[in-house]
């Protein structure tokens, strides 16, 4: 007799209810066109070695003030597309440095519903706007700008908090 177990016949398997093949399901159920998944996005802290944080501002609705990001292409990582959407909207060259939080609520983006990967990062030079940003700045923590778009300033209270403390926001 060789290693391999020997299989018992048993009951006749029959599909599981609610899958496609089932009986009692007359179609497969399109879940993406149901009820969309959320879109995955990064956005970054982002330092300067002052101290000051970069914001941009949004060439596109809605308007304001945020975190340099956007969204996640089919077969990037998060942190390249975090590194690569804070360099496309400061011209900045970027070295992350921490993953802050996720951010998911779904009233976060008025657009549609996202989850951010929020990342912290350093960079050197001066930031300019480009690709989707309007104009990027350098801002002190106690000047930022307003208004500050989608739920930026809940997530730079959090960086703040985070870089004084050491505190991170709980799940």
């Amino acid at each position: 007799m060789s290693g391999s177990p020997r299989l018992r016949p048993g009951p006749p398997l029959t599909p599981a209810l609610g899958c496609a093949t089932s009986p009692r399901v007359s179609a497969p159920v399109d879940l993406a066109r149901e009820k969309p998944a959320p879109a995955l996005t990064v956005d970054v802290v982002l330092l300067l070695p002052d101290g000051r944080v970069v914001l941009v501002r949004r060439r596109h609705p809605p308007p304001g003030w945020a975190l340099p990001g956007g969204f996640v292409e089919a077969g990037e990582t998060v942190e390249a597309a975090a590194v690569r959407e804070a360099r496309e909207e400061t011209g900045l060259r970027v070295v992350l440095t921490d993953l802050l939080h996720v951010y998911s609520d779904p009233r976060r983006d008025p657009r549609r519903h996202t989850a951010s990967a929020v990342f912290l990062g350093r960079a050197d030079g001066l930031p300019a706007g480009a690709d989707d940003a309007a104009e990027a700045r350098a801002f002190g923590w106690d000047e930022l700008p307003s208004p500050i778009a989608f739920d930026h300033d809940e997530i730079l209270a959090d960086a703040r908090r985070f870089l004084l403390t050491g505190v991170r926001r709980s799940p």
